[in-house]
């Protein structure tokens, strides 16, 4: 009875916050902005915890556009992270201003908890990632040292308590061939385009090789200057998925050999790097997300498990939850047949599904750390499960 009393405050206090909180996520997808550029996000959603008595630490991990906002002392210590960082063109097609504004808004609903239980609550601001992996740098900052919890929740077209993740590395390759007159003397140039192309079929060939859970895929960024020049340059970014860190190397090796025989086929040469940050695949705590799941479905949704064939993209919260028991949730916003990182995911992340969304991500998240704080025993069944998985 106690815990469900505590429950109902922390729900109010997100029905409280409802308005505030819609604005707040509006004023972030109307003003999209890219990883590491996240100024206006950051001053919106620190500004918010600062007055609403958090401490607010700007700038951390040597990242610009992250923070850490801490309410209460000591451990147990949850974090509920924000993303906010949105997609070239396509802005907020992954829906991170729902992400940042219900990590928010949970964080505020915790305090009278935390008043009252004892521990902290720490909203965490994780700039970049899509596609640089802010998390990461975090992770290997030591941001998440003493922190017994972390949850995320994600829009999708599916409420889920857990999603899986690939591991997943960039790969940035370069040809340089030589120019010439494509007509008049062709055969004075080493196409460089030509190489791209051929590592680009010899990559579709590898694809009928590898295991079904695998994913190889990439956009050449620059093929030459004019149609009637041998084209001197061009360059690429790939991505490379898998299930596990183990047959990632394995691909990476394999995806590699398609540029390199390329280059000796045309006679360009060849540079490339795989950026540094590599994201793991993800470690779902799943007494954690059976919390999550219940206070989710109190609020009326209907959660599904996660299903492998609806497919798996790659999240920097993989590698938060392989040093901290961690879930990454999902809520719907949309029906099934829209999909992610498109305009009209982006049109959904706005819309009232979307900030219902937004809502009931709150109240899931925040009911759960009434869970943990009010039953010390689950938190050491959470641990016990992490260390043992």
């Amino acid at each position: 009875m106690k815990i469900e009393k505590l429950k109902l405050k922390v729900k109010d206090s997100v029905e409280l916050q409802r308005q505030q909180l819609i604005q707040l996520s509006l004023n972030i997808h109307d003003n999209p902005e890219l990883g590491f550029e996240e100024d206006k996000a950051l001053a919106w959603l620190t500004n918010y915890l600062e007055e609403s008595g958090f401490y607010v630490e700007r700038g951390i991990a040597g990242l610009p556009t992250a923070f850490r906002a801490t309410y209460g002392q000591g451990s147990p210590k949850i974090v509920l992270l924000a993303e906010y960082d949105a997609l070239p063109k396509i802005g907020h097609g992954c829906g991170h201003n729902i992400i940042a504004a219900s990590a928010v808004g949970a964080g505020v609903a915790s305090k009278p908890i935390i008043d009252q239980l004892g521990g902290s609550v720490v909203v965490l601001g994780t700039p970049a990632e899509e596609g640089f992996g802010g998390k990461i740098d975090m992770v290997k900052a030591g941001v998440f040292k003493e922190i017994d919890v972390a949850m995320i929740v994600h829009p999708n077209t599916r409420n889920m308590p857990t999603e899986e993740a690939l591991a997943c590395s960039s790969l940035e390759v370069e040809f340089f061939g030589k120019a010439a007159h494509a007509a008049g003397q062709p055969h004075k140039g080493v196409n460089a385009l030509d190489a791209m192309i051929l590592a680009f079929n010899s990559i579709n060939s590898l694809r009928q090789h590898i295991r079904g859970d695998a994913r190889i895929h990439g956009i050449i960024t620059d093929g030459g200057e004019a149609p009637n020049i041998v084209p001197a340059h061009s360059a690429a970014v790939f991505l490379v998925r898998a299930l596990d860190n183990d047959y990632l190397a394995e691909l990476k090796d394999k995806v590699l050999n398609c540029f390199i025989g390329a280059s000796v086929a045309t006679g360009a040469r060849l540079e490339y790097r795989w950026r540094e940050n590599i994201y793991a695949p993800m470690k779902s705590n799943m007494i954690l997300a059976g919390l999550f799941r219940q206070n989710l479905e109190s609020l009326g949704r209907k959660v599904e498990a996660f299903d492998p064939r609806f497919g798996m993209g790659s999240s920097d919260m993989g590698n938060v939850s392989q040093v901290v028991p961690s879930i990454h949730a999902t809520v719907a916003i949309a029906p099934r047949e829209v999909l992610i990182h498109t305009p009209e995911f982006a049109a959904a992340a706005a819309s009232e599904a979307g900030q219902q969304g937004l809502i009931d991500a709150a109240k899931a998240m925040a009911m759960t750390v009434v869970d943990i704080l009010a039953q010390p025993e689950i938190l050491d069944k959470i641990k016990r499960e992490f260390c043992h998985a």
